[in-house]
């Protein structure tokens, strides 16, 4: 399971969606993002889907890894599932069972369509980091939420967090793989039990882990002081960002073919396609 984590993992290719600017790929992230929320239709679900997938196809990240990023959301997943399902009224009722027990038609459209969205949020988000290194992701954010120092927000100092928790986020997943199988071989049980038994167990997994991890932070700290890190103020960029044509068309694209049709499916289409 622990390896089944792939947020904040790059994955290194030659692909059209690597070379755009990180930049592009944040906003139009956003925007596929905000989409998934702005429509309850059947359609307009199929037509984020496809949209997804030919992204992933462009991109050459292996289908698996986006599917092994699905899988830590599967207990999230089936909990919201069954809120929904159980906890929304309306509609006709499909299913009553002891006084205790409803399903209804509204609950049901709603559970699928809130897991459809889940998933295809996850999967969106992990497209980005799967193909936009951390510095990427970095000097990308630091550019867009640049006009935010006028009123004195700390921008770099925000976009440089952001990507050391990102970066550490696959470093700390390995730790814990290793202190995992280091206390398995000396007879560690992590399965059976209840679930305060298992929670007891992981104590001498997590006190590692945080020892591990404050070592690191102290040790990276003392490396900026090492190299005379002051902040961003005065810092020049090693590779600045310019906008390309490529730039500009993956814009278009998502602009001007997939939020439009989005907006026209959500606010023109007289009907809503349900899959019932």
């Amino acid at each position: 399971m622990i390896r089944d984590i792939t947020i904040g993992q790059y994955y290194p290719a030659q692909s059209p969606i690597h070379r755009l600017d990180p930049r592009v790929k944040i906003v139009c992230t956003l925007i596929f993002l905000i989409s998934l929320f702005v429509q309850n239709s059947v359609l307009g679900y199929a037509l984020a889907f496809v949209f997804l997938a030919c992204m992933i196809h462009v991109s050459k990240v292996p289908a698996k890894f986006i599917g092994k990023g699905l899988k830590p959301i599967v207990i999230l997943l089936l909990f919201t599932v069954a809120m929904n399902l159980f906890l929304t009224r309306g509609g006709a009722v499909l299913f009553h069972w002891g006084g205790i027990i409803t399903i209804t038609e509204t609950g049901l459209r709603t559970s699928v369509f809130m897991a459809v969205r889940l998933v295809l949020l996850v999967a969106g988000s992990s497209l980005m980091t799967f193909t936009t290194t951390p510095n990427g992701l970095t000097d990308g954010l630091e550019k867009l939420l640049h006009p935010l120092n006028r009123i004195h927000v700390p921008v770099h100092e925000i976009s440089m967090m952001m990507s050391i928790a990102l970066r550490f986020i696959p470093i700390l997943l390995e730790e814990t793989d290793k202190i995992m199988k280091a206390q398995i071989a000396r007879g560690a049980d992590f399965e059976s039990g209840n679930i305060i038994q298992r929670a007891k167990a992981m104590i001498p997994i997590l006190v590692p882990l945080f020892v591990s991890a404050f070592r690191r932070a102290n040790d990276l700290a003392m490396a900026m002081e090492a190299r005379c890190y002051h902040g961003g103020e005065g810092r020049t960029k090693m590779k600045p960002l310019k906008y390309h044509y490529q730039d500009r068309l993956a814009y278009a694209i998502t602009w001007g073919g997939y939020l439009i049709a989005i907006v026209v499916i959500g606010r023109f289409v007289p009907f809503k396609l349900w899959i019932f």
